[in-house]
């Protein structure tokens, strides 16, 4: 834990890449406390706003493939024995929700690894049904990259706005609770993105029916 307090108080463009390679594992690494601090200190020159959003999209690319690549390679029976497991439990983990998030993958089909990554208890799960159900790996990146990349910018956004209206000392508390609107507000976006396209899928059966 002091060692990642250490990284979020020293951020850089690679402990962005780290810490968010982390989050899109399966430890606990809030991404709303790496990217919107980084903007909010962008926005005071010290870093690159675009380098922040393509730093943490890249590290986040890396950490999916990894998730990725386990349930490729590894199989569901290791995959839930490991979430089962101490070290499973100490990364906030366990076997229900590595099955909500394959229930997600099955219910929504290919984009959910572009909407699972906006979605909080999904976004860093979302890459095992899709190494699971054996996703081409090309495609899988295209759609982790476009998802990921979308909510570091909405983060980035939001940090470099925060630097406008709040001292550095409340940071922190403000990221979190504006955080919580943000993601109460994608949430019912992809549910309505859903909703159309799942009416329009619908009509254009019947149709062909």
């Amino acid at each position: 834990m002091d060692i990642f307090s250490s990284l979020l108080d020293n951020l850089n463009y690679g402990t962005i890449w780290f810490l968010m390679l982390l989050e899109s594992t399966v430890i606990p690494v809030p991404s709303e406390l790496v990217v919107a601090p980084a903007a909010y200190h962008a926005a005071n020159g010290n870093l690159n706003i675009w380098m922040v959003i393509l730093m943490s999209t890249i590290g986040a690319d890396c950490g999916a493939t990894i998730n990725y690549l386990a349930g490729y390679y590894l199989g569901r029976p290791v995959i839930y024995k490991f979430a089962n497991s101490k070290w499973g439990r100490l990364c906030m983990l366990n076997q229900q929700k590595v099955e909500h998030s394959e229930q997600y993958f099955n219910n929504h089909g290919l984009v959910a690894t572009i909407t699972g990554r906006l979605i909080p208890g999904v976004r860093h799960l979302i890459s095992i049904p899709a190494g699971l159900a054996k996703m081409h790996y090309w495609k899988f990146l295209l759609y982790t990259t476009l998802g990921a990349g979308c909510w570091h910018a909405i983060l980035a956004g939001m940090g470099w706005y925060l630097h406008y209206i709040v001292p550095e000392d409340q940071l922190n508390a403000k990221i979190m609770e504006y955080g919580e609107h943000i993601k109460f507000g994608i949430i019912g976006l992809v549910g309505i993105a859903i909703l159309y396209f799942g009416i329009k899928w619908y009509i254009k059966k019947r149709k062909a029916a």
